[in-house]
């Protein structure tokens, strides 16, 4: 495919993508192809072999910038959910169900943050308490009989929240990365803070820690 064409397939396949930063991203891609054939016009005296490994070169750095810019624009819809006084989320695609807790037996021999296990229809699943976890100072009232189970790839466990706020969808690069007054634990556990100060965790590191797995075995 030459270049003339590769302009032609850019330009459709913009003209069917919607909203604002999607339209920037592609009108740059394109732009920046146009400049990339101008520059292989300009080098005639290149072979053909040559020419098409430039092409090759470039088509894939350019992919990368692309893929950058769609990332950056791309919504995130997360379950957002209280604990005391703060507001944090998790990526609504890692969380399985939300309901409230009515039973749960303690555990023993487990860490401080596990309070225990529950019985979601025949699957036995561990809670974890994230203001023990996190070390979180306790502010106001609690009640924390509120339970999102968070799932990934076989492992599932349910966290204790206050309140379920329910979804919210916002732009990856409304994130800031970090607070200066989040604890080491969270920020290992940390994938953003938005303007008014609502901290998402990172579901998916807190499923793949093994801080976080109850074995089976208890010592007696």
């Amino acid at each position: 495919m030459d270049s003339d064409n590769v302009i032609s397939v850019v330009s459709t396949h913009s003209e069917k993508k919607d909203g604002q930063h999607l339209s920037r991203a592609w009108r740059k891609a394109t732009a920046r192809l146009a400049y990339l054939r101008d520059m292989l016009e300009q080098e005639t005296h290149r072979t053909p072999e040559e020419t098409a490994g430039i092409l090759k070169q470039r088509a894939h750095l350019l992919a990368q910038e692309t893929s950058l810019a769609l990332s950056d624009a791309s919504d995130l819809e997360v379950i957002r959910f209280q604990l005391g006084e703060d507001v944090y989320a998790f990526e609504a695609g890692y969380v399985r169900e939300v309901f409230q807790l009515k039973e749960l037996t303690p555990l023993p021999c487990t860490p401080p943050f596990i309070l225990g296990i529950i019985n979601v229809r025949g699957q036995v699943l561990s809670v974890m308490d994230l203001k023990i976890f996190f070390n979180l100072p306790e502010k106001g009232i609690t009640n924390l009989n509120k339970l999102i189970i968070l799932h990934k790839q076989g492992m599932v466990f349910g966290v204790l929240a206050d309140v379920i706020l329910g979804t919210h969808a916002m732009l990856v690069r409304e994130l800031q990365l970090s607070l200066p007054t989040l604890t080491d634990v969270q920020e290992k556990y940390l994938k953003g803070v938005t303007k008014d100060r609502m901290v998402i965790l990172d579901a998916e590191k807190l499923l793949s820690d093994t801080d976080t797995l109850v074995h089976e075995e208890v010592v007696v």
